[in-house]
């Protein structure tokens, strides 16, 4: 960079008012005349609308708080009888019971289990529970299963 290729206005002063009619902003400075706004020392308060009501007043106070705990989708018993081999988050997605293999899923006891499952999901009713190991099958309690970072590999 050369001295002829600085930038004038980073060093710009702030133009000096009030100093006579023919430095251009003389008498009133750029203030206009009289008022509140011309006198020194304004400053109207943050959100002040002219005495009208302000937005921050007239909107209602948001209270309390939200709660952000996801409840599980519910399985039932009688419609993992279709599922093949190993029942997880992924093969019960896969069947279109759940909406994602990405959420919490409860096995809930209601229908038949006639043939012999493994179920590996994050919860399970004790009834269902039961309701596997009497038809042979067991119940594993998983954590939910997590979506897998994009990694940069793939740009």
């Amino acid at each position: 960079m050369k001295f002829n290729e600085l930038n004038i206005s980073a060093s710009k002063s702030s133009r000096r008012v009030g100093r006579g009619i023919a430095a251009g902003r003389g008498k009133t400075a750029g203030r206009g005349t009289k008022g509140q706004k011309s006198r020194t020392g304004y400053k109207r308060r943050y959100g002040f609308e002219g005495g009208q009501n302000p937005l921050m007043q007239r909107l209602p106070k948001l209270r309390g708080f939200k709660s952000h705990k996801t409840a599980p989708e519910n399985v039932y018993t009688g419609d993992i009888a279709s599922i093949k081999g190993v029942v997880d988050n992924f093969s019960v997605a896969e069947a279109g019971l759940v909406s994602s293999p990405y959420v919490k899923v409860k096995l809930i006891a209601k229908g038949e289990i006639t043939s012999k499952h493994d179920v590996k999901l994050q919860l399970a009713s004790s009834t269902a529970i039961e309701a596997i190991q009497k038809a042979g099958g067991s119940f594993t309690a998983t954590p939910q299963v997590q979506r897998q970072a994009k990694s940069d590999s793939a740009e």
